[in-house]
């Protein structure tokens, strides 16, 4: 077997996938070769204009809607996506909220809509996916933070720690046909109503004293979909940001 996987004509899908750092995967995959499922919620016009991208680069795109709260339409969204495109080889799951709320503030229900959504949605959409019977790959979303501490966001820190166990548990039990990896981007976009001026006032919270961009965490996915011998992996785009606290102030 070949340590790295050819991606060219495989199918992928991608939630979150019409806006931000799930948009640059998407254009990245689509450059890649691979064939796309775009999945939104609200974001029906950016994906639409996506799709058109994704499409120039010769590949072919299909737009599914889903609400990732709703356990419902998580439970329907691998079949819809292989309806929409096919067989899928790859899933990357990138869609997640980021509500502020400290440990006082953070309500039950909160902490549950988070859950939902960062942690259990992945974790069903894997299980389904690796119901197929193919080979394939498996790309999820964390957060630098989930070696440390966001005392900001603590139901959307909760979730990505689940996500991160989800994440080493299924790449053990979904071996050997689908690998199961993970991304922890940092300081890569600002948050929604900020701009640069954000990410330059905390460049100086990594060691390398500058913030990334979306390619940076597009091109680290693409790492791991090619690796055909890694597995159970994080791979932290991020400065050197879940080094503080431990060998750097």
């Amino acid at each position: 077997m070949s340590s790295i996987v050819e991606l060219r004509g495989k199918t992928a899908l991608i939630t979150g996938g019409a806006r931000r750092i799930g948009a640059a995967t998407a254009l990245a995959l689509a450059e890649a070769g691979v064939h796309l499922a775009i999945h939104y919620r609200a974001s029906e016009a950016d994906a639409a204009r996506l799709s058109d991208q994704v499409r120039a680069h010769g590949v072919r795109c299909a737009l599914v809607r889903a609400d990732l709260a709703q356990s419902g339409e998580v439970a329907a969204l691998i079949g819809k996506a292989v309806d929409a495109a096919g067989p899928l080889d790859i899933l990357i799951c990138n869609a997640s909220i980021f509500p502020e709320a400290t440990l006082r503030e953070a309500a039950e229900e909160n902490v549950w809509e988070n859950v939902r959504i960062n942690a259990l949605a992945p974790m069903r959409l894997g299980l389904d996916f690796v119901a197929q019977g193919r080979e394939g790959c498996i790309v999820n979303f964390l957060d630098t933070m989930v070696v440390d501490y966001d005392r900001k966001h603590v139901p959307y820190h909760l979730s990505k720690r689940m996500l991160y166990s989800i994440t080493r548990m299924m790449a053990l039990e979904c071996a050997p046909k689908v690998r199961v990896n993970a991304v922890a981007p940092g300081l890569i976009l600002p948050p929604e109503g900020k701009d640069e001026d954000y990410l330059a006032g905390l460049a100086h919270s990594n060691p390398l004293q500058r913030y990334g961009d979306a390619r940076a965490v597009a091109e680290a996915v693409l790492f791991l979909l090619r690796a055909a011998f890694v597995t159970g992996q994080v791979i932290f785009v991020d400065g050197g940001r879940h080094l503080r606290g431990r060998v750097y102030d």
